[in-house]
């Protein structure tokens, strides 16, 4: 059986001669609605459909400097065919002729064969075993190979394939009343009725008797079955407190409703039943039925998580342990951090096309740093920020299209073109600094008119590892803490000061204890719900009058410093992809979503493809959009003033400034 079943796999791969006539008996074989489809060379999917990995989501940039680590050999799992057990769904082409009273194929038939059935669930190891047979030479081809015992072969295989063709269908019996129990006997699953047998048929040959293949006796994994039956529809439970009879029947036409629409949109799962097969109700035909119908009132709307302790400074009590996420919550999470990725890998590609110049420093791998932190505060609040702000700019209003075409220099960029990567602003967005650790100082000024309008907003001044030796930022620490003003130290330690570890810099790399006098957090910046969690208790300490508080988030960049560093000098490509195989941001909340039925794949890779088409949008946008005029460089100059002259690049050159 295996040869046979290794002859198939060199015919579908193409390694057998076209005029050979073992090819023309197993095309025989498997022809079905006259259509084919070579399974040795599948087509690649969409990438937009596939699994979110982080190796591959961040290299899928082939400018990344990251990329030469997907460079690793090829193993046996990743060759075509590496384990033929399986041939499922195999369609064939062209027309081939079939004649229905013979038991062999008939390659000289005038009709067409036009059939509905499927070859599927084949497994080498259950096909019977063939008796050897005297070859029998054939006179088509002179230089032919003998085709009897291969259609000896192929015959007992076509009778087999008929048998087992019904075992993508199989039928559940559910109980009439949730008072009584629904009986799933562990080995074989059976109705308390007997079932009308399924026809399958050629369509060509209507008008003749219809060969009837009555079901086999179908052997499943109740226990996995019903895990997932239960998790699209928590309700189906004969011994569920919850249900009764007077809720049982409209729940089953639903449910059976359900049934009839995924069998009409998914015929593969019918096969061909015929008009007098009806399917008996109440019914769930199986297992992935189940999951297709389900709605979106079968998710989970909210969970209960623990996360990391977080480390205290001058503090008696921290952030709770556990972290509760909505449903809500969590898909916006998963967009804006989705989001932010793609946006980033773009903005990658489009500097090493040079269509992005000057300086450009990404966020990726950071991600949890900004969208916990603006989930712990209100957009009322305010934020400043150092050179690494593209996420910050998203998080605080900004759109994709705004803050791509400003990384070109456009004219429709958030900053009118002329800001680039470090100098974007939006409302109670300070925007990104340029100048180390010179955001500090600032946003303790804005603090300090917080507390002078006796508002009960608060800000959030960021900085960079980096930067926290700047003595400013220890000026900073004294004038806040004297005059209690509402802001949060935030310290995004991603480990490395441009190409400089921080042991190497620090020496001490303890920096929520920077403050002395100022109480302190470490806080885990790759889990979202930790930093939110964290930015939470920060906020209610600054609002309650109890002056500055400090954070340190442990967090991590996958690229380099800017697109001037490789980011792979001072660092190995292992201790990289160690971090984003463990530590992932994006990855750890999808998985605590799925684990938890907070969503489902299919709804988070929609998430994917509707985030990539942004994407994709907005660097178009970003490439075509025209560069702002030069009569605009003196421009908004003052948010509020009237027009005057500024000298231009010369004396005798004057440009007008518009606010």
């Amino acid at each position: 059986m295996q040869k046979m079943m290794t002859l198939i796999s060199n015919v579908l791969r193409g390694s057998v001669s076209r005029n050979s006539s073992l090819r023309r008996a197993v095309l025989q074989l498997l022809a079905v609605q006259g259509q084919y489809a070579d399974i040795a060379h599948p087509p690649d999917p969409d990438p937009a459909l596939r699994p979110y990995k982080p190796d591959e989501d961040l290299c899928s940039v082939t400018h990344s400097p990251l990329a030469d680590n997907l460079n690793r050999p090829k193993t046996d799992t990743d060759k075509p065919f590496s384990d033929l057990t399986v041939i499922d769904h195999v369609i064939m082409d062209p027309p081939i002729f079939l004649d229905p009273f013979s038991e062999r194929p008939n390659l000289n038939s005038p009709e067409p064969l036009a059939s509905s059935l499927t070859v599927s669930g084949l497994r080498a190891d259950t096909a019977p075993v063939v008796p050897e047979a005297e070859p029998l030479a054939n006179t088509d081809s002179p230089d032919s190979e003998p085709l009897e015992p291969h259609l000896n072969v192929l015959t007992h295989l076509e009778s087999t394939l008929l048998k087992r063709l019904v075992s993508t269908n199989p039928v559940i019996p559910e109980s009439t009343s949730c008072g009584q129990s629904t009986t799933m006997d562990s080995q074989v699953l059976k109705s308390t009725s007997p079932e009308p047998p399924i026809t399958l048929h050629a369509e060509m040959y209507s008008d003749l008797p219809r060969p009837e293949v009555t079901l086999p006796e179908l052997h499943l994994n109740t226990d996995q079955l019903t895990q997932e039956i239960n998790r699209s529809d928590p309700e189906i439970c004969a011994n569920s407190p919850a249900c009764d009879s007077s809720t049982s029947e409209p729940r089953q036409a639903e449910r059976s409703q359900n049934t009839d629409i995924t069998l009409h949109q998914r015929p593969e799962i019918a096969l061909s039943l015929t008009e007098d097969t009806r399917l008996p109700e109440p019914q769930l035909a199986a297992a992935s039925v189940v999951v297709s119908s389900r709605s979106y009132a079968d998710f989970t709307p909210e969970a209960t998580f623990d996360i990391k302790k977080v480390d205290l400074h001058r503090l008696e009590e921290g952030p709770p342990l556990t972290s509760t996420l909505t449903r809500e919550d969590g898909l916006k999470y998963y967009r804006t951090m989705q989001t932010i990725r793609r946006m980033e890998l773009k903005a990658d590609q489009l500097y090493k096309q040079k269509i992005i110049r000057g300086f450009c420093h990404l966020y990726d791998g950071q991600e949890a740093c900004a969208v916990g932190i603006e989930g712990g505060i209100t957009l009322s609040d305010h934020l400043i920020t150092a050179y690494r702000a593209h996420g910050y700019t998203l998080t605080r209003g900004g759109t994709v299209r705004e803050i791509m075409a400003e990384l070109t220099g456009r004219r429709e960029g958030i900053a009118k073109g002329k800001g680039g990567s470090m100098h974007m602003y939006t409302k109670n967005f300070y925007g990104g600094n340029g100048i180390v650790g010179a955001q500090v100082p600032l946003g303790a000024g804005v603090a300090l008119a917080c507390k002078y309008l006796g508002t009960d907003q608060l800000c959030v001044s960021l900085y960079g590892d980096g930067a926290a030796n700047q003595g400013q930022i220890f000026e900073t620490y004294n004038m806040a803490s004297l005059w209690k003003l509402p802001i949060i130290f935030i310290c995004e330690n991603n480990q490395y000061g441009m190409g400089t570890s921080v042991e190497r810099a620090s020496a001490s790399t303890e920096y929520y204890k920077r403050g002395d006098f100022i109480p302190g957090l470490r806080v885990d910046g790759m889990d979202v719900l930790c930093v939110r969690e964290a930015t939470k208790f920060a906020a209610d300490h600054c609002r309650s009058g109890k002056g500055p508080i400090l954070m340190e988030l442990q967090t991590y960049r996958y690229h380099g410093h800017s697109m001037s560093d490789p980011g792979v000098s001072y660092r190995t490509r292992e201790e990289i992809q160690e971090v984003r195989s463990k530590s992932d941001p994006i990855s750890m909340l999808k998985d605590r979503m799925l684990s938890n039925n907070m969503a489902s794949v299919e709804e988070l890779k929609e998430i994917d493809i509707e985030v990539r088409k942004e994407i994709e949008d907005a660097a178009q946008f970003a490439t075509t959009d025209p560069e702002p005029p030069l009569d605009d460089l003196c421009s908004h100059i003052y948010a509020n003033e009237k027009s005057f002259e500024v000298r231009g690049a010369t004396p005798w050159t004057k440009l007008t400034s518009h606010s």
